[in-house]
């Protein structure tokens, strides 16, 4: 590939981030497609998306609706297959555009929330598979339910028969993230849950070993953010 051509270093990034993930997966006996590499592409624009959509990368995410909305419709007409996470907070009266536009949803921590979100689906016909967030580091400021609510919390969900694929946490900054990634699979286990959406940029690695069956990369694919 011509190191004049434009998609050559987005390209390369991603297949970097691959193979570390293949790499960490095998250390614990894991299939690299056992993991979902998201692409977290909040704050870019198209032009910046497209090298890795043309270098075949098809899970991408985003935080929040409304800039979702303006860019990605364009994107899925040009390049079919893509799966759009939502893995940002969520406003309850954003639901409904939410339930339209993405295919999983990372973020669900409230009652509230739950009740907005099977409204939304009930009147979509529309179903995007779900993450419960937890507050793993107690951290309220972040968002995400207390461990100690989860399981009404899981409860409300299965109730309003939201599709719970498992729990996301985001585990405090400057800190050492494995003992936040292996309780959070912990819970998980002790729920019944299978996956686990954990580990950006600075830690995913850490994150597969620990079970992570979707990373969230962000800055390893696109770099800093400005």
């Amino acid at each position: 590939m011509s190191t004049d051509d434009p998609t050559a270093a987005p390209a390369a990034a991603l297949a970097a981030v691959q193979a570390a993930i293949a790499h960490a997966a095998a250390l614990t006996d894991r299939k690299p497609e056992s993991v979902t590499l998201i692409a977290v592409s909040k704050t870019k624009p198209a032009e910046a998306i497209e090298p890795l959509l043309i270098a075949g990368q098809r899970a991408f995410g985003e935080n929040r609706v409304q800039e979702a909305q303006a860019k990605w419709p364009a994107l899925r007409d040009a390049y079919p297959g893509v799966a759009l996470h939502l893995v940002g907070q969520l406003q309850s009266n954003k639901a409904e555009d939410a339930v339209g536009l993405f295919d999983v949803i990372h973020s669900v921590d409230r009652p509230s929330l739950v009740t907005a979100l099977g409204r939304a689906m009930d009147k979509r016909d529309r179903r995007p598979d779900c993450f419960l967030q937890v507050d793993i580091g107690d951290e309220p400021q972040k968002g995400g339910c207390p461990i100690a609510d989860l399981p009404a919390l899981l409860a409300e969900a299965r109730a309003a028969a939201l599709p719970i694929l498992g729990l996301m946490a985001v585990p405090p900054l400057e800190t050492e993230a494995a003992p936040y990634f292996a309780l959070l699979a912990k819970i998980a286990r002790d729920h019944g849950l299978d996956a686990l959406s954990m580990g950006m940029s600075g830690d995913y690695e850490t994150a597969v070993m620990l079970g992570a069956t979707h990373v969230r990369v962000g800055t390893a694919l696109f770099g800093s953010r400005a």
